[in-house]
């Protein structure tokens, strides 16, 4: 695809294949494509580094992209960053994935971005961030997106403190929230206690809200790129 007789290009940080660490499909092989640039700055963030303006990046066309995905064999493909609805012409980059009709799009978005133009391509479902008070980024959160998300989308609240759960229940309950998107509770790591997020969950009886560590971090060191 091409704009103005141009091949459109991406910021592309780096392409490696593991495990999704977190998500409705964590556990399971994919592909990890990080972006360059986050227009957040969320004090627990662990890809600070991908966000800085000195980050090295190779600039990748839609086209290269797909086929480094398709040449690994596997089935999901997670885009991440950063932010990556930042990239100019994101939408044309799912439209080139969504003519690969075995490939699984996940999108790791941080909840400041319109979500709308991004819901014609079927097999892209989000995983969207609501960044609570300890992040420092809650007034960047976009809460009409909350009309946006679906069943097959994913509603993450990461939390630092048990004011934090308390704020991630109030969310839950004014935009009713349950049974319409999955919904995942996790801690910053090395933050909260995890026996508090199990305490919160059976105090409060939220059901259908699920608890989640992030896997990567507990097989690799938490600092490790690239897994």
């Amino acid at each position: 695809m091409e704009t103005g007789g141009q091949a459109m290009s991406f910021k592309v940080i780096e392409i490696f294949e593991s495990i999704n660490g977190e998500g409705m499909r964590a556990g399971e092989l994919a592909v990890f494509v990080r972006m360059k640039g986050c227009n957040l700055s969320c004090n627990y963030c662990d890809t600070m580094w991908a966000n800085k303006p000195d980050c090295e990046f190779a600039e990748m066309t839609a086209e290269q992209i797909v086929d480094r995905v398709k040449k690994s064999g596997i089935k999901n493909v997670t885009l991440t960053g950063g932010e990556p609805l930042l990239q100019k012409d994101a939408d044309k980059l799912l439209e080139e994935f969504s003519s690969e009709k075995d490939i699984r799009v996940e999108i790791e978005t941080n909840g400041s971005i319109d979500l709308k133009p991004f819901l014609k391509f079927e097999n892209v479902s989000f995983t969207m961030d609501y960044k609570l008070p300890e992040s420092d980024m809650e007034k960047y959160m976009n809460t009409d997106n909350f009309k946006t998300l679906r069943k097959k989308d994913t509603l993450k609240f990461v939390a630092s403190s048990v004011n934090d759960l308390k704020k991630a229940k109030e969310i839950i309950e004014k935009y009713e929230l349950i049974g319409k998107v999955n919904i995942i509770f996790s801690p910053v790591f090395g933050k909260i206690e995890l026996t508090d997020i199990v305490d919160f969950l059976k105090d409060n009886k939220l059901n259908d809200v699920r608890m989640q560590l992030q896997m990567h971090k507990f097989i690799w060191d938490p600092e490790e790129r690239g897994v």
